[in-house]
């Protein structure tokens, strides 16, 4: 395994940021890591990179456990959310203040920077690079002693669709041969790289699913709009529902587990109860709507 995480807990005080998480990662794999704000997702990130100590419970890194710093430091390559650069260096002067610090041979410096799509820039100093640049200075700082770990946290901040495109691309390749463990907001873009997603709610970790087991799985979302407000109890009694949330005033979500059109049985419900539907559509269950499910609320 290249990480694993055994009953982990984390208090700060009175407040308990992870309470007693647990999962394995292997290589290579990419593994998103989702949760709300405040959830805990850069606290574990942190305790993975040695950054702090968890309160209890044991974590590995390559086979290193929490205690082996230096071992730990020199097989993960770390992205943080808010990005620390040297903003007065220029780019290979900065890579290559790293590279010593890694003790890398500057010959790295040149792949990381064709890696990163960072040539066009090589040029200025880091405070003259646009955010997504900057972004594209911290994935390749992450990546230049070529650990075997990469832990990235909400990586695509601040890029434009173009560079988006290409740093999940590059964060695809690199997910072939390493084990990438990233964080993100962004529902389209786990979908687009990971092969596996964890998610987590005020501590603890509420689903561990491989996407494929998502795309399979047979089920549905009927939205739809009546003039009068529903008790949920009520839609609950329609078949194969899954489950029912009324997003705003006098419309619901209804979750189905089939692949049948449902839109019929919403219909003649209307009928039934003597309810105009003000509109009735269908969408595919997603990564978005399992998220919105089990960290609402």
């Amino acid at each position: 395994m290249s990480i694993k995480v055994n009953n982990v807990t984390k208090v700060y005080g009175t407040q308990t940021a992870l309470n007693n998480i647990s999962f394995n990662v292997t290589q290579p794999e990419i593994v998103g890591f989702l949760g709300p704000n405040g959830a805990g997702k850069s606290t574990m990130m942190k305790i993975l990179t040695t950054y702090i100590q968890p309160t209890e419970g044991t974590t590995q890194v390559s086979g290193f456990g929490v205690n082996a710093l230096q071992d730990i430091q020199k097989s993960v390559g770390y992205l943080p959310e808010h990005n620390p650069l040297y903003l007065d260096m220029y780019i290979k002067e900065y890579l290559a203040f790293n590279a010593g610090i890694y003790n890398v041979d500057t010959s790295r410096i040149a792949a990381v920077i064709e890696m990163t799509g960072l040539t066009p820039e090589i040029h200025k100093k880091i405070g003259q690079l646009s955010k997504g640049y900057r972004q594209r200075v911290g994935l390749a700082t992450a990546l230049l002693h070529d650990p075997q770990v990469l832990i990235l946290d909400e990586p695509t901040t601040g890029l434009d669709p173009n560079q988006l495109i290409d740093i999940r691309n590059l964060i695809k390749t690199i997910g072939k041969t390493k084990t990438v463990f990233l964080s993100t907001h962004i529902m389209q873009e786990v979908e687009a790289m990971c092969n596996r997603v964890i998610i987590i709610n005020k501590g603890e970790i509420v689903a561990d699913k491989k996407l494929k087991e998502l795309r399979d799985e047979k089920e549905q979302v009927v939205i739809v709009e009546f003039d009068y407000r529903v008790e949920d109890v009520f839609l609950l009694k329609l078949p194969k529902v899954k489950n029912v949330r009324n997003t705003h005033d006098f419309v619901y979500e209804i979750t189905f587990k089939t692949t049948e059109d449902m839109r019929s049985y919403v219909f003649d419900f209307a009928h039934d109860n003597q309810l105009k539907i003000l509109q009735l559509n269908q969408k595919n269950a997603s990564l978005e709507s399992l998220f919105r499910e089990l960290t609402s609320g």
